[in-house]
């Protein structure tokens, strides 16, 4: 009896309570479904044996809030925004600028591939429109032309390893219906990741003045991408060969190396730090910008990023002096 009434006494308590916010505030109401056994009821956070907890959004994730640094912390006067997350421990070992909006380039093509994973099948035909016809000077290409046909997972490949342009184009209008339709999918996905200081108007990063985002925000579409075992594969290519087809069905061969100078040998990660692989990013807008994905000899995962970079070798310069915060 005593637990019964201990029941009544909680419902009675809830039932004031709300009866006083619904007619306590002037003419202000709110209909609110209730009942007892809802899990956010005052009854059950109060009296539930096998209370639960919502899960923080941030759960789990590496935030900070503006700059991380200490002494001995690298000097990363070159670059406009870097930051290193240790993502075991959600730490975040260094921060610069990293909540700057600034043009990402092809890291934007990070997000193109999350959201080609979420919705599309790796073994779907796709089949190149008018929209790979990209005619900007020094733009990345594979040679798509209207007709053409290859798969998503040949594509993912292309756009991840050689970084090409026109196979975000036709990644978006296969996957989105529409380019357009598709950039709003990477701005939804983008935002429910938390990334919300940043704005994506095409799948490629080739420069617009509303295409934008952050270090931080990077990190959080990074993060999510690689949840993906095919995404962690692609990232870790250092070439790529394959053979696609134009609208006659006549074989067109495409053999490329990463843009990536960590797996082309050019450049060594520091002593016990093994770089995976990660995504680059060049434009004259965007500078020399590089996203990686790195493991300790512990095996624990790092995310670094650094963005704007004058440079390649001052990027990848920044980088390995980043990476060398892993083991301080």
């Amino acid at each position: 009896m005593k637990c019964t009434n201990r029941k009544k006494g909680y419902i009675f308590l809830c039932a004031v309570l709300i009866a006083g916010l619904l007619s306590g505030c002037g003419s202000l109401s709110f209909d609110m479904a209730y009942h007892v056994d809802y899990d956010v009821s005052s009854f059950n956070v109060v009296s539930r044996e096998d209370a639960r907890m919502a899960s923080p959004f941030a759960a789990g994730l590496c935030v900070a809030a503006g700059d991380v640094s200490g002494e001995g912390s690298p000097d990363m006067s070159q670059v406009e925004a870097a930051a290193l997350f240790g993502l075991d421990k959600s730490e975040v070992l260094y921060a610069r600028n990293i909540h700057e909006r600034l043009h990402p380039a092809s890291l934007t093509k990070v997000l193109t591939a999350l959201v080609a994973l979420e919705n599309g099948q790796l073994g779907q035909t796709l089949t190149a429109t008018n929209a790979v016809n990209i005619t900007e000077s020094g733009a990345v290409l594979c040679g798509l032309k209207n007709g053409d046909t290859m798969t998503l997972d040949q594509a993912l490949r292309i756009l991840l390893v050689y970084s090409a342009n026109d196979a975000a184009m036709l990644i978006a209008e296969n996957i989105g219906g529409s380019v357009e339709h598709f950039v709003e999918m990477m701005n939804e996905k983008a935002h429910s990741l938390g990334a919300t200081n940043s704005h994506f108007t095409n799948p490629h990063g080739l420069t617009d003045s509303d295409h934008y985002t952050t270090a931080y925000d990077l990190y959080l579409i990074f993060n999510a991408a690689i949840q993906y075992e095919t995404f962690n594969e692609i990232i870790h290519m250092s070439a790529y060969q394959t053979v696609f087809y134009d609208k006659d069905g006549r074989e067109k061969a495409f053999d490329k190396s990463s843009s990536n100078k960590f797996l082309q040998g050019e450049y060594q990660a520091p002593a016990n730090v093994t770089v995976i692989g990660g995504k680059t990013g060049t434009t004259n807008a965007a500078g020399n910008c590089l996203i990686l994905l790195s493991r300790d000899e512990n095996g624990s995962p790092y995310v670094s990023v650094i963005l704007r970079a004058e440079g390649p070798d001052i990027l990848y310069g920044s980088m390995i002096d980043l990476l060398d915060e892993i083991h301080k």
